[in-house]
C-alpha cells in the first residue's frame, strides 16, 4: 500500500508541470527589456507583446530593467522561475555582453531557453553632406595610406557599434580610430557639430537626419542593400569581402521552461510577425520582421557570442 501511494504521488508530481503548462497563461506575462523606455528594445517589446496578447488571452506587460548594457535585465530573467511568466526581449547586445563581460551571473546561451527572433536590422556608416569621403571605400583607402587618420564615433567602448568598427578594420586590413561617446545621441550630435567625421549607428538614431539632408549614408553593414535606402551600398560591396553584421532582437525565457509553453510563445510570435501593422512598424525602425525556430535562435546566439569574443580579443579590448 505504501509503495502504491508513493508511486501515485510521484506520478502526480511529474505531471504537475505539464498540467500547469496546459493551463498557461493564467495571469499577465512580464516582458523584461534592458534599455531606456521609448528606445528600440522597449518599442519592439511593446509592439510584438501587444499583438501576442490577443492570442494569449493575457496582457504582456513590458518592464525596463536598465543598466550595464542590458545585462541586468538578462540576469533578472535568468534567475526568474521557468514558468513562462517572465520573458526577455534580448538584443544583439546580449551576445556582445557575453563576449565583453568577464564575469556575468548567467551564461549567455545555457541560462536561457530561446523562443524566436523577432527582427534583424543593419547598422549604418554615416557622415555629413560636406564630408570629403563620398564612399566608405574612400575612407578605407585613406586609412590604408595613413593608419588611424580616419576616426569613427560610436555609442561607447564595447558597444555593438564599436565592435562593428573593429571587425571592419580587421577585415579591411586597416586601422581606424575609435572615438567613443555616451550613447547614440551624443555621437550623432558630435557628427553634426563637426567633432567627428564618421559615425556607426543603428537606423533609428540617424534616419531623421538622413531624410532631412543633414547626413549622408556611406554604407550598410548587413548582407544586402536596405530596401529603404537601395542606393547605399553594403560594406562588402566596398572592398570588405564577406562583411555581414546585423543586430537583432528576440524572445528568451529562463532555462528549463516547459516545452509546451515555449511552443505556444513561439507560435504567437510567428502570428504577430505576420500582422501587416507589426511588419510595417519594424520596417520603419530599420528592421526586417524575421522569426526563427528556438533551435535556430540558439545556434545564432552561440555563433554571435563566439564571433564577438574573437573581435574583443583581436582588438585587445579590456574585458569588464
Amino acid at each position: 500500500m505504501q509503495r502504491r501511494t508513493f508511486t501515485a504521488a510521484a506520478m502526480a508530481a511529474a505531471c504537475w508541470p505539464t498540467a500547469r503548462a496546459q493551463s498557461w497563461p493564467e495571469r499577465p506575462i512580464k516582458a523584461v527589456q534592458g534599455f531606456a523606455a521609448g528606445g528600440n528594445a522597449d518599442t519592439i517589446a511593446r509592439l510584438v507583446g501587444t499583438e501576442m496578447s490577443k492570442g494569449l488571452g493575457q496582457t504582456v506587460v513590458v518592464e525596463a530593467v536598465v543598466g550595464a548594457g542590458g545585462t541586468l535585465a538578462s540576469a533578472a530573467v535568468a534567475r526568474a522561475a521557468p514558468d513562462g511568466y517572465t520573458l526577455l526581449l534580448a538584443t544583439g547586445g546580449h551576445a556582445v555582453a557575453g563576449a565583453l563581460y568577464e564575469k556575468l551571473p548567467y551564461k549567455s546561451v545555457d541560462s536561457f531557453t530561446m523562443v524566436s527572433t523577432i527582427t534583424f536590422f543593419p547598422f549604418l556608416v554615416v557622415t555629413t553632406p560636406t564630408s570629403k569621403f563620398k564612399s566608405l571605400a574612400e575612407a578605407i583607402a585613406a586609412a590604408k595610406a595613413a593608419p588611424e587618420s580616419v576616426a569613427y564615433g560610436t555609442a561607447g567602448v564595447g558597444s555593438t557599434h564599436h565592435l562593428i568598427g573593429e571587425l571592419m578594420s580587421k577585415m579591411a586590413g586597416v586601422k581606424l580610430l575609435h572615438v567613443p561617446f555616451r550613447g547614440d545621441s551624443a555621437s550623432v550630435t558630435a557628427l553634426l557639430g563637426g567633432e567627428i567625421g564618421l559615425v556607426i549607428a543603428p537606423p533609428t538614431a540617424v534616419l531623421g537626419h538622413l531624410k532631412a539632408g543633414k547626413m549622408r549614408a556611406l554604407a550598410i553593414t548587413g548582407p544586402r542593400r536596405w530596401p529603404q535606402m537601395p542606393e547605399v551600398p553594403t560594406v562588402a560591396e566596398q572592398g570588405v569581402a564577406g562583411f555581414d553584421v546585423s543586430s537583432w532582437a528576440g524572445w528568451m525565457l529562463p532555462a528549463g521552461t516547459p516545452q509546451a509553453i515555449v511552443e505556444r510563445l513561439h507560435a504567437e510570435t510567428q502570428k504577430a510577425l505576420q500582422v501587416d501593422a507589426v511588419k510595417a512598424r519594424l520596417e520603419e525602425m530599420g528592421g526586417e520582421a524575421r522569426g526563427s525556430s528556438p533551435q535556430e535562435m540558439t545556434a545564432m546566439v552561440a555563433s554571435e557570442v563566439k564571433r564577438w569574443t574573437q573581435v574583443v580579443s583581436d582588438a585587445k579590448i579590456a574585458r569588464l
